[in-house]
């Protein structure tokens, strides 16, 4: 079958490798309909390994690389492992990229995202996404139901990591937030945090197209920090408090700054950007106006959740597609387009067949 398969920095390769086996028991072998280029994936291919192991085998599953990348997917479902309960050969699906050892205080706790020797479909296991096929835990995998096409079926994962982070902040009706970037999760954050019932959601982005997806997916303000002065605007929106909530989703030095500049007094700083390397905050700032910064990682347990959100009318997945390509076309359009065309790509889909 085809895959796609990361060697090295700026080293991925679509090539022909092995099929799975049947799936051992507790897994279910998935036929891939489609799977999301994912921000990690773009850190990962210009500047990793950020997760996948390299020079040393994975602790829990053994991976290194060189590993077949790709985790926001949906498909079908075209084998079973014995003591498979839940899922038969047809069902539609989504799968959580997460595989936990199940035996540490956070599997057991439920936890399974902060698992201690945590492993992710698409960087250290036994294949990913951008592949035709492959075999995952049937805990892994979830129910789509008719009323989400395969195609933003791809999304549910993305989108449960922004449900998580407006959840565990506490996003409310009394609230002003502001994401900054509204690349693909930035944009999906924007869509958690008014379906939340957020007061006002304000976007901060550069590039056109962002901008105007933005507009389109409910944003009340949009801010460019190209042409006018972020944090002035800010006081104008929020009547010179800033803002309640702020959802940092660049992962970029700058964006971390400028997050920490745009949350008030007292207000939430929540970080889900992926940075390449280590990112100054001004904790002076955090300490004399006692703001909370936390992060936010993946959307483990809250999948019934975020599908359950994502039928609701004012989820407009189909605004965030801006593109469909096949395996082949990855590198090219798919990353390079996603790296350095950004005023003309928001989210791009890859079909493995």
């Amino acid at each position: 079958m085809k895959a796609a398969v990361w060697y090295g920095r700026q080293d991925v390769r679509v090539e022909d490798v092995p099929n799975p086996l049947h799936p051992p028991p507790e897994q279910i072998q998935v036929e891939v309909a489609w799977c999301g280029i994912c921000g990690t994936d773009l850190h990962e291919y210009i500047g990793g390994p950020v997760y996948i192991p390299q020079d040393a085998p994975h602790p829990l599953t053994s991976v290194r690389a060189p590993v077949i990348v790709g985790h926001e997917m949906s498909g079908r479902v075209i084998a079973v492992g014995d003591g498979v309960q839940n899922f038969a050969v047809g069902d539609r699906i989504v799968v959580c990229p997460i595989i936990g050892c199940q035996q540490c205080r956070w599997c057991r706790s439920g936890s399974m995202a902060q698992c201690d020797k945590v492993a992710f479909l698409g960087s250290s296991w036994w294949g990913g996404a951008l592949s035709e096929r492959l075999n995952v835990y049937a805990y892994q995998c979830f129910h789509l139901p008719d009323t989400i096409s395969d195609e933003v079926g791809a999304l549910v994962e993305p989108f449960s990591a922004t449900v998580r982070a407006v959840t565990t902040g506490k996003i409310g009706p009394d609230d002003n937030v502001a994401i900054v970037g509204a690349g693909p999760i930035g944009l999906m954050a924007l869509l958690a945090a008014t379906l939340r019932g957020a007061k006002r959601v304000a976007a901060v982005e550069v590039a056109h197209r962002r901008k105007e997806t933005a507009r389109k997916l409910g944003a009340t303000d949009v801010i460019d920090p190209a042409k006018e002065d972020p944090e002035k605007r800010a006081l104008e929106i929020t009547e010179g408090e800033g803002f309640d909530v702020v959802v940092e989703c660049a992962g970029q030095p700058m964006t971390a700054q400028l997050a920490g500049k745009l949350t008030r007094t007292r207000g939430r700083l929540i970080v889900m950007g992926v940075f390449e390397k280590p990112a100054p905050l001004d904790l002076t700032d955090l300490v004399f106006r006692e703001k909370t910064v936390s992060g936010s990682m993946s959307g483990y347990g809250l999948y019934d959740d975020t599908i359950r959100m994502m039928t609701d009318p004012r989820f407009k997945g189909e605004e965030l597609i801006t593109g469909r390509i096949p395996l082949e076309d990855l590198v090219g359009k798919g990353y390079h387009g996603l790296l350095y065309e950004k005023e003309s790509n928001v989210k791009t889909l890859v079909s493995p067949h």
